[in-house]
């Protein structure tokens, strides 16, 4: 049992260490979780936080912490555990009336020189857009009155290679997450869940063979624990959530105390 410095209960990693490798966690708010990363850090467990920041105007993620609680959250988990164990993530990379290419480029090169030193690699990808994507999307749109679509490949390969670049020019390597027909330039295949990253946080060999979750994904062999639904922070964008009331729903129903999520 390890106690909170947060305040609150103190929390215990049940996972058996003969059991679990490491751990990968993505996230836009690491806030409330920081007293379980405070306990794994206690217990010599590794792990690596995949963490999301876009920046993007509320029309399109409405409760998500602001821009600048953000950054200063990432570059605190940097400082506690290490640059190795945070992985910036700007995606997914969206194409709105709110947020075209040159949009992009300012908003990315801000961020990129906020985390400058903070962080070694950002993970960049378009939008996934789904059914369930297109309808949220859709409905947003008619709330706020912007219209979205999805560029041609040579127009996403182009602005990728441009946010790769400004990437380089602030100490971090650009990745692809599971597009690899966007590779380009400065930009290689990303591995989400990397064995070696890990191993380098635990200052140790972590041995696992590739083995990607979809075609395209350059991961090494994992087991989610995460669940679809779970998320209630509005990303219109998001493919891992139907509708924003069904994940209130969900989450109001969780019982902490379940052996399952």
């Amino acid at each position: 049992m390890a106690a909170s410095p947060y305040g609150g209960p103190a929390y215990r990693v049940s996972l058996r260490p003969e059991d679990v490798d490491g751990f990968v966690f993505w996230t836009r708010n690491a806030g409330p979780f920081l007293p379980v990363l405070e306990a794994l850090s206690a217990e010599g467990r590794p792990f690596v936080i995949q963490f999301t920041l876009t920046g993007y105007p509320r029309a399109l993620e409405s409760a998500v912490p602001g821009a600048e609680a953000t950054l200063a959250q990432i570059r605190g988990l940097a400082q506690r555990f290490g640059p190795r164990a945070v992985v910036w993530r700007y995606d997914p990379l969206l194409a709105s009336e709110l947020t075209p290419a040159d949009w992009h480029l300012r908003n990315f090169a801000r961020l990129a020189q906020a985390l400058r030193g903070s962080v070694d690699e950002v993970v960049l990808s378009f939008a996934q857009l789904y059914a369930k994507t297109r309808r949220n999307l859709d409905a947003a749109g008619r709330r706020h009155g912007f219209a979205w679509r999805d560029p041609p490949e040579d127009e996403k390969r182009d602005l990728i290679a441009r946010l790769a670049e400004i990437a380089a020019g602030e100490g971090m390597a650009a990745t692809l997450c599971a597009q690899p027909s966007l590779v380009s330039g400065f930009v290689r295949p990303a591995a989400c869940i990397d064995a070696g990253r890990l191993s380098d946080v635990a200052g140790q060999p972590i041995g696992a063979k590739r083995k990607g979750n979809r075609p395209g994904c350059d991961c090494c062999e994992s087991r989610d624990i995460g669940a679809y639904d779970a998320c209630a922070q509005g990303c219109v964008y998001c493919y891992a959530v139907s509708s924003q009331a069904r994940a209130k729903a969900h989450i109001k129903a969780h019982d902490p105390m379940a052996e399952q999520l």
